[in-house]
């Protein structure tokens, strides 16, 4: 099977050698973590049979987000941490997406550009459900920042899990939705996100890189029902670890060109695309996050500092308060979770562990 890890190190050295001088080190950082991920440059065990002398290497891993063989080992925790955070309302899920006027500047200045779009489509989620003629209360969501579509294109946008409700000004009453499939207005909504995005460019002075058109145009802003807390989060829950494409739909490499495949989003039907292996690894780098940034983030009774208020909505929706005696299920390690008891694929005999094997490289 072809991986992620095989086209860069078949086709890296020659990508960078054509554009390192231009590339930000994150990119060059997750390259060469990708290509040396569950090698012997990481480092490892070996591991012994004492029965028939069967020897199995178990090499660690890079631990970088954006690598294919380290995604999506977390989710299944975070689902369980994050389902402690909901209430018994309907949901809503909101989505907020840069227009493609706003691309080419969110490429080169992608910290400043995602933290505008958080910044600014929270900011206006938050205004219009405050306002009276709609809800009139304070909400609270989280949010993923999600740049890619299923074919690898760059489309930067935002997924807020929404409860239908919030509280009243005063923090003594909840107020639910006046129609249980409703939120707020996506129109008002687009409107106001528009408007706070091109004040936020303005303050950052970036204003003059993006084209007069964007400012005249409607904005994508769409609102869906989506039932339970629950049913949100399992829809999240893969944006949030996975990288933008997995090893199992890299289908071939071959001639220096790579054939993905993906699910068509309106028909459902499975479609194939290639490319030129520097432009697939382009494709791939521009999804590739500044070091440190957080695409998960919190805001209104759900922000860390308002979790008093979480508490009061619970009491108001009559949410049985947590058993602190309950364990909480612990964090899966990424780096090896080979056991060192595991039995022999040979003879089914005890394998038990020889050696370490020392790393050649960090990932960090």
């Amino acid at each position: 099977m072809v991986e992620l890890a095989d086209i860069f190190v078949r086709h890296g050295p020659e990508y960078r050698a054509r554009f390192e001088d231009r590339m930000p080190g994150n990119h060059l950082k997750v390259m060469r973590a990708v290509e040396r991920c569950r090698t012997e440059a990481l480092g490892g065990r070996v591991f012994e049979c004492h029965e028939c002398g069967e020897k199995r290497y178990s090499y660690h891993s890079c631990r970088n987000r954006h690598c294919p063989k380290c995604q999506n080992p977390e989710s299944s925790d975070w689902l369980e941490r994050l389902s402690r955070l909901l209430l018994p309302v309907p949901y809503f899920l909101c989505t907020f997406t840069f227009p493609g006027e706003l691309r080419h500047l969110a490429r080169k200045k992608q910290k400043i550009l995602y933290d505008i779009l958080f910044r600014a489509s929270a900011e206006a989620l938050k205004s219009l459900a405050l306002d009276p003629r709609h809800l009139g209360g304070d909400i609270g969501f989280m949010g993923v920042l999600h740049t890619w579509t299923r074919d690898l294109a760059y489309h930067p946008h935002v997924h807020y899990v929404v409860p239908g409700g919030g509280l009243s000004p005063e923090g003594e009453r909840w107020l639910p939705t006046r129609n249980p499939k409703f939120l707020v207005p996506e129109k008002p909504l687009s409107i106001m996100f528009r408007a706070k995005v091109r004040d936020a460019l303005k303050r950052e002075k970036l204003l003059s890189d993006i084209p007069a058109s964007a400012w005249t145009k409607d904005w994508i802003v769409n609102i869906e029902r989506v039932g339970t807390g629950e049913t949100a989060l399992k829809y999240l829950a893969p944006y949030i670890f996975r990288v933008a494409i997995s090893n199992r739909r890299i289908e071939s490499l071959e001639n220096g060109r790579v054939t993905f495949s993906f699910k068509d989003r309106d028909s459902g039907e499975l479609k194939r695309r290639t490319l030129d292996a520097e432009e697939f690894i382009r494709r791939f780098l521009q999804h590739v996050l500044p070091d440190r940034f957080v695409k998960v983030r919190y805001y209104g009774f759900l922000g860390q500092r308002s979790r008093d208020k979480l508490e009061k909505a619970r009491t108001l929706l009559h949410v049985e308060p947590e058993d602190p005696a309950v364990p909480r299920i612990p964090a899966i390690d990424i780096v090896s979770k080979t056991a060192d008891k595991m039995s022999c694929p040979k003879c089914g005999g005890q394998m038990h562990l020889l050696r370490i094997i020392e790393p050649k490289w960090s990932p960090t």
